[in-house]
């Protein structure tokens, strides 16, 4: 038994008022989180969460969580940072366990380029609060004795960055502790509300129109996640959002210790060590736009010669199951969270790959902003509103973007 002795907390799960102060479109983490701070760190308590399947339903529950400060501006360097900081905290402060486990992360680099980008990671990290040290070939087989330093004569390995403080944690655990923290504080969680329109008066969204009836709402938070732009088309708000589905898979059991998570920038390719030991393995975003959670041999195809060339072990292995995600990506590869320009209607999306690292911090700094109605300054860079003012934010800091 581990250290968190799980208590059976007892939901009656309530029928829905027809008005709230605060409704929560999408019952992901980001949008539970947001309502778990808005109890927790507010007092605001008369709040819904609206969810059209059952909780992590969405890419909370299709992702490769992983949990990682290491990009390549300081805005999102900082703002990760604050998020990796709250995620070791998050067992104590919600009592449950969700299998956080600190296990940093290596960069790997294959080209000259690449070893500059990396040093520059490393620099800029270290200046803005994210432990990230650049290491050469050496080091990088001390950290990862598994790694073929050759590349199968292909890639070989040049150097890279590591990023100590990286963790993993348990996908859905992390979500229903957000969810249970939020429900013990009176907020009111339902799945199986579909959220069909927008109800508007004066220019301001007051709420909105559900398969269970209209419901009232001061305020209107989208977090659905690659499905915002059609949720933010309801209040006459476009966003500049573009859906690409998201591939992993997971192999069969792996019997020696794979202790960091590693990744390759360059071929778009990560994979790390689950609980049970299986291998999980992600690469980049679909490159066609599309709603659609099928998956695909192709994908297994060039993801698992990526796998194999750079981690020998690999081919022995056999893969288990597949699934998808589909991501919202922003033109910057930066989310957008906050004000929409639409009194009454805010928006935490363009998570792309990144979602769930993001997860704490971007309900609590959502979470500020609806008790105060002010922007923190945290979340300030990634305002929507600068797009129109050509303040882009690009930071492809991803393996999974290209």
């Amino acid at each position: 038994m581990n250290e968190f002795q799980e208590k059976k907390i007892k939901f009656a799960w309530p029928e829905p008022k027809r008005s709230y102060d605060v409704v929560i479109v999408g019952g992901g983490g980001h949008g539970l989180a947001t309502a778990y701070y808005l109890a927790a760190r507010h007092g605001i308590t008369n709040v819904a969460v609206l969810e059209r399947k059952y909780i992590g339903a969405g890419n909370s529950g299709r992702n490769t969580t992983i949990i990682r400060a290491n990009y390549g501006i300081p805005e999102a360097v900082r703002f990760y940072q604050r998020s990796l900081e709250l995620y070791k905290h998050l067992e104590a402060e919600t009592d449950r366990w969700i299998m956080h486990k600190q296990k940093g992360l290596l960069n790997v680099a294959h080209t000259e380029s690449a070893l500059r980008t990396e040093r520059a990671r490393a620099e800029v990290n270290t200046a803005f609060g994210a432990k990230t040290e650049f290491v050469a070939p050496k080091e990088i087989k001390e950290i990862c004795p598994q790694i073929d330093l050759t590349g199968g004569n292909v890639w070989p390995v040049l150097g890279g960055s590591y990023h100590p403080e990286a963790a993993t944690a348990r996908h859905d655990r992390a979500v229903w502790a957000f969810a249970e923290g939020a429900m013990k504080r009176g907020v009111h969680v339902h799945q199986r509300i579909e959220v069909r329109g927008l109800t508007m008066s004066g220019g301001r969204v007051t709420g909105v129109e559900t398969s269970a009836g209209p419901i009232a709402a001061k305020a209107v938070v989208g977090a659905v996640g690659g499905h915002v732009t059609t949720l933010a088309s309801m209040a006459g708000v476009r966003l500049p959002i573009r859906t690409h589905p998201l591939q992993a898979y997971v192999t069969n059991h792996y019997d020696l210790q794979f202790d960091v998570i590693a990744s390759s920038p360059g071929l778009l390719f990560y994979m790390s060590q689950t609980a049970r030991g299986e291998m999980l393995v992600g690469a980049e975003i679909d490159r066609q736009p599309s709603y659609s959670y099928g998956s695909t041999y192709h994908f297994l195809q060039h993801c698992s010669h990526r796998a194999i060339t750079l981690f020998p072990f690999m081919r022995s292995l056999r893969i288990l199951r597949q699934w998808t995600g589909v991501c919202d990506m922003s033109p910057d590869y930066s989310p957008i969270m906050g004000k929409t320009g639409v009194d009454g209607f805010l928006v935490t999306t363009g998570w792309g790959t990144w979602g769930f690292k993001a997860i704490p911090a971007g309900g609590e700094q959502m979470a500020q902003l609806i008790a105060s109605g002010e922007t923190p300054e945290l979340i300030a860079p990634f305002g929507l509103d600068r797009f129109a003012s050509d303040r882009m934010m690009a930071d492809r800091g991803s393996a999974g973007t290209h």
